[in-house]
């Protein structure tokens, strides 16, 4: 069994039957945030799509607090290892079998960079998450727009699996708005959809429970939308 929880904007956690990761765990600083760093536990791996702040979050405090790897774009996960991370540096179509399961990077139409008192250091291509953990596949889109190759991913998986689970930010200005993440649903077929990266800030408001009734009247595809904290089994 393999459960997937939120835990606000863009940050879940995927739990296995022996393994535990997190992505995007951007806690402190999340007016959405369940929890804090200091109730994280058990994480094997923190995967990180991109810079920015509200998705790097408190990946380097993560790591060292559990002995886990930070699994990221190469310039974002040197980034993290010059902060005192574990890491595991990869990039887009590179794919990887760890001991917690088998990652894959996709692209990501976005930005990366993080930007603090020392100026903006740029990190590379920002990306997404294909995530195999003991038989189910969760697509983690990261900060997007839309693009062509989100109808052949599954074609990219091993011995014939298909995405179990999408997660795709709905926000729209910054990332897809819920027309073209409709789209995404469409081409993706996955058995359920997660909307994600809305109703933060109020730049990406956004009703989700229209999305919901969207994806699952003319797509006949499961639709979940998600308090913080919430989850579900697969």
């Amino acid at each position: 069994m393999v459960t997937v929880t939120f835990h606000g904007h863009a940050c879940f956690c995927i739990t296995g039957e022996k393994h535990r990761v997190i992505i995007d765990p951007w806690l402190t600083g999340n007016p959405q945030a369940d929890m804090k760093v200091e109730e994280v536990q058990n994480i094997d791996a923190v995967l990180v799509t991109h810079g920015h702040a509200d998705h790097l979050g408190d990946a380097v405090e993560i790591s060292k607090k559990c002995d886990a790897i930070v699994v990221a774009p190469y310039e974002l996960a040197t980034f993290c290892e010059r902060r005192g991370a574990k890491v595991h540096p990869m990039h887009i179509g590179g794919a990887r079998r760890f001991e917690f399961g088998w990652v894959k990077l996709t692209q990501a139409l976005h930005g990366s960079a993080v930007v603090d008192g020392g100026g903006t250091h740029y990190t590379g291509n920002p990306c997404g998450f294909l995530l195999e953990m003991d038989g189910r596949v969760i697509y983690h889109a990261g900060d997007t727009g839309l693009f062509g190759d989100m109808r052949i991913l599954s074609e990219t998986l091993p011995n014939g699996k298909k995405i179990d689970v999408a997660l795709l930010p709905i926000g729209d200005n910054f990332v897809m708005g819920p027309e073209d993440a409709f789209t995404a649903a469409r081409w993706i077929q996955p058995h359920i959809v997660v909307p994600m990266h809305y109703n933060t800030f109020p730049v990406i408001e956004q009703d989700p429970y229209q999305f919901k009734e969207r994806v699952e009247k003319e797509l006949g595809l499961e639709c979940r939308v998600l308090k913080p904290g919430e989850g579900f089994d697969l």
